[in-house]
């Protein structure tokens, strides 16, 4: 995950797995995701201990940890969710959600990534320029996902 957008979208599906193969009605009473650690520390006014901690939005100085405000996420997850269950239809307003704002992402787009992730990606992922940089940084003469990543995640 090259860049936060990436990054947020690749945690997305995989916290929302369980409650797309309809194993767990909710994000947070699924078996094994970082959304329901994240719940179950914060009744503790915890942070999990396994997970790296939310640090908030990037900054010259930034601290290690997730670049996003837990809040952030925990509401985008649930309003995503909601969107995803079997039978209900779902509408994600972008102008509710800061994290999709500050990330840029379209609402519509946000639903095919949290779907479909792992089918429109493999290898590196995040917007073109930091894939061109990436792949320089590599030796790589082809950037991969970069027309799917330009779609998506702009």
């Amino acid at each position: 995950m090259l860049d936060e957008a990436a990054l947020a979208a690749c945690m997305a599906y995989v916290d929302l797995n369980p409650v797309r193969a309809n194993v767990a009605k909710t994000p947070e009473s699924s078996g094994y995701t970082s959304v329901k650690q994240w719940v179950i520390s914060a009744k503790k006014a915890k942070k999990p201990k396994i997970l790296l901690p939310f640090v908030g939005n990037p900054r010259q100085a930034m601290p290690k940890g997730l670049p996003f405000e837990l809040e952030d996420y925990l509401e985008l997850i649930e309003l995503t969710a909601g969107c995803l269950r079997e039978g209900k239809v779902g509408y994600i307003e972008g102008n509710q959600l800061a994290l999709l704002n500050r990330l840029n992402i379209n609402p519509e787009n946000w639903l095919t990534l949290t779907k479909d992730f792992r089918k429109l990606f493999h290898g590196a992922v995040g917007h073109s320029d930091v894939l061109t940089d990436y792949c320089e940084h590599k030796g790589l003469r082809r950037r991969t996902n970069v027309s799917c990543s330009d779609k998506l995640l702009a």
